[in-house]
This record gives C-alpha cells, structure tokens and sequence, in this order.
C-alpha cells in the first residue's frame, strides 16, 4: 500500500473539482493518506477531508466533501441574485472604471457567512480535541495563508494544534471581499499569496508520493489579448507561482535521492488538474450557480477515476 500525501491548490468555486476529487481518491485502498495541505478553497477540501477520516474514515469525508459544497451552492432567491451580481460584476472589472469598496466600510458579512458554513459541517470542539496529543499515525494536515504585515508564509498545522475555523477564514479571506484576518496575534490575509497549497512541509508525513490537485492551468493554447483574458492569465500564474517553486524544490531532492542515496529520499509527484474542455475565467471562481458546482464536483470524482486508473501497479 502506497503512502501519500494529497496537496489541495486554492481557486474559490473551482475547488468544487478538488471535493469531488478527494471524495474518490479517499474512497481507493490501494494507498494510505499521510498527509493533506491546502490554500483557500483547497484547504476547505483538505479540512474537510482530514476531518472525516478522523471521525468516520473515508466514507464519512466523502459524506462531508460532498454535503459542503451543495450547502456552498446559491439556492435561495436571494442567494441566485447576489450570486449573479457579484459574477457580473466581476467580469466587468477592468471593461469599466467601476467603484471599489473597502470590507471595512460595511459589516463583516462574508466573514460571518463563511465561519457559519464551516462549522455546520465541522465540531468546533471536536476540530480541538483531534489535535490534543495525536497519534503518531495521525494524518499532518497544513492550511496555507499570508501575514498581511510582515509577508510571511504561514502554514498553520495540525501537529502544532493551528488548524482552527479562523485559520480556514484566514486562508480564505481574498482582499476586497474579506477583511485581514486576526490569528493568534497576527493578520492575515488569503493563502494564494504564499503557499499555493503548502507543499513544502508535506515529506514531515513521510509519503511515497505527493499527489497535487491543480487548480489552475499551468498553459494556455493561446496568447491572451482581451482585457479579460489579461485578466484570467494573470491570476493562473499568479497562483501557480509558489506551487511551481515548492514542486522544484521536491524535485531536486529527487535528484538528490537519485544520485546520493540516504538521507535523501524519493518522493514521487503527481498532478491531477482541473479540466472540463472549456476554459474558466477568474470570474467563475466566484460562481455558486448549483449546476455549476455539481458540474465542476462531478467532474473531479471523474477525473479522479480516470487518475487511479492510471496508476502504476
């Protein structure tokens, strides 16, 4: 049975691909989940993940993936409506001199929104007491997020007792639509602009293999000359920059292993990326239309499916 240890990329919406994803690979017993890490949206996935096979093993984190993110979806009138002005209003940045608002200029709604979602799936308490003297068997689980003031990486962990529903807002809290995050001290902002996911701190779990959930496309077919396609291609590479930089460095322990032996060790990398044939927009990450969430959930099981396949024996 194959060790490893599944790095969850942020991506708002998108990470919808990550639940269904998780919710197959989990489910396989040909390899043992030692390690989990995630930004944003992804360490929504990997929280929820680590949490369930904690409290009900695999079946239990699919249950979980699967139930947060239909609660996640916008299905009230009112939900469908901000839903639908907020996408807009997005794609229209940067076509139109638009207003900006800072979150401190109204009531910390998206704050509140996001800590209520979490904990209806999540025990505050029992969140606690998993990271009380764990075993040593005890999946790591690392949340990725920024220090607004210092720039500093911050992997929040569950071996230290970090992981806390304010360390998931902290990783979260995208600037302009959430305010910086107070968390033992310091203030943060989201992940995307540190460890996209934490990948890094993954070989403490000791895996065979590190499994990376892609997010967002490392190519593009085409030059982007829209506005908007600016837009989009920016944002991808901007959240493919650290991962990029975290996955070398793996890479060239590799080398390391390969060419000197102890106590350097192999881990082997492989990616399972979000692709359902059509390109995304940066405004889509923000989408929570229920067919489109399902679309993007069903599509990560599949695509999960079709990655066991491919394993080697």
């Amino acid at each position: 049975m194959r060790t490893v240890a599944i790095a969850c990329q942020g991506g708002g919406s998108h990470t919808a691909f990550t639940g269904g994803a998780l919710q197959r690979l989990l489910a396989d017993p040909d390899h043992r989940v030692v390690g989990l890490s995630g930004t944003s949206g992804g360490a929504v996935c990997a929280l929820l993940a680590w949490y369930g096979l904690l409290t009900g093993g695999a079946a239990e984190a699919g249950r979980l993936l699967e139930r947060f993110w239909a609660a996640n979806a916008a299905t009230t009138l009112s939900a469908k409506a901000a839903n639908a002005w907020l996408v807009g209003l997005a794609r229209l940045e940067g076509r139109v001199s638009l207003p900006t608002v800072s979150p401190y200029a109204y009531p910390d709604i998206a704050g509140g929104a996001f800590v209520d979602l979490l904990t209806r799936h999540v025990d505050v308490d029992r969140l606690a007491r998993l990271q009380e003297s764990p075993p040593q068997d005890q999946p790591l689980l690392l949340v990725g997020a920024a220090d607004v003031l210092t720039g500093d990486f911050q992997a929040f962990s569950s071996r230290r007792g970090e992981i806390t529903v304010n360390a998931l807002l902290a990783s979260a809290a995208v600037p302009l639509l959430f305010r910086a995050v107070e968390e033992q001290g310091r203030y943060y902002w989201d992940g995307l602009f540190s460890q996209n996911p934490p990948v890094r701190e993954l070989p403490d779990a000791r895996p065979e293999e590190l499994w990376v959930i892609r997010i967002n496309p490392r190519s593009r077919a085409t030059v982007p000359k829209t506005v908007g396609d600016i837009a989009d291609r920016r944002n991808e590479l901007a959240g493919n920059l650290s991962l990029e930089q975290e996955l070398y460095l793996i890479g060239k322990v590799n080398e390391w292993a390969d060419r000197l032996g102890d106590p350097y060790r192999r881990i082997e990398i492989r990616e399972l990326t979000l692709d359902l044939g059509v390109d995304l927009d940066l405004a889509s990450k923000l989408d929570r239309r229920p067919a489109f969430i399902r679309r993007l959930f069903d599509g990560g099981r599949e695509q999960a499916e079709e990655f066991l396949a491919g394993l080697p024996d």
